[in-house]
């Protein structure tokens, strides 16, 4: 695994954890991380802090019959990372959901891949129009 793949799955885990706990990640949560994954890592968590209200927006109106708060948490904190990268991050778009969908390979199901693929791809689709 790549170091940003890495950074990228700490920021998913720390966003998730902070989400059970009803909470925004810490400081502190951040320092348990290696050097390597840190600064990556809290560019991630502090963009999809400052956009989470338009990130959730799209994850509602995209995620077809699917309301925000039954996705498993997990999968709605990959779309958080993913959306970001795909709206307001440099990676390629067919990097940022190739990296989501292994993330939620990962991390949750099958059928959670093919659907973080298929909403990340609409919503690819559609980036050049979305407001930012």
């Amino acid at each position: 695994m790549s170091a940003r793949a890495k950074a990228r799955k700490a920021a998913v885990d720390l966003l998730f954890a902070a989400d059970l706990r009803g909470k925004e990640p810490s400081l502190e949560d951040l320092d348990l991380l290696g050097r390597e994954n840190r600064d990556y890592t809290k560019s991630l968590i502090d963009g999809v802090k400052e956009h989470r209200d338009r990130i959730d927006s799209l994850i509602h109106t995209y995620a077809q019959d699917w309301d925000k708060d039954r996705l498993p948490a997990v999968d709605r904190n990959i779309l958080r990372v993913a959306i970001y990268e795909l709206l307001w991050g440099s990676l390629d778009h067919s990097i940022a959901i190739s990296e989501a969908v292994s993330l939620a390979e990962l991390l949750s199901t099958e059928k959670s891949a093919k659907f973080i693929n298929g909403l990340l791809a609409r919503i690819s689709g559609l980036a050049a129009t979305l407001p930012r």
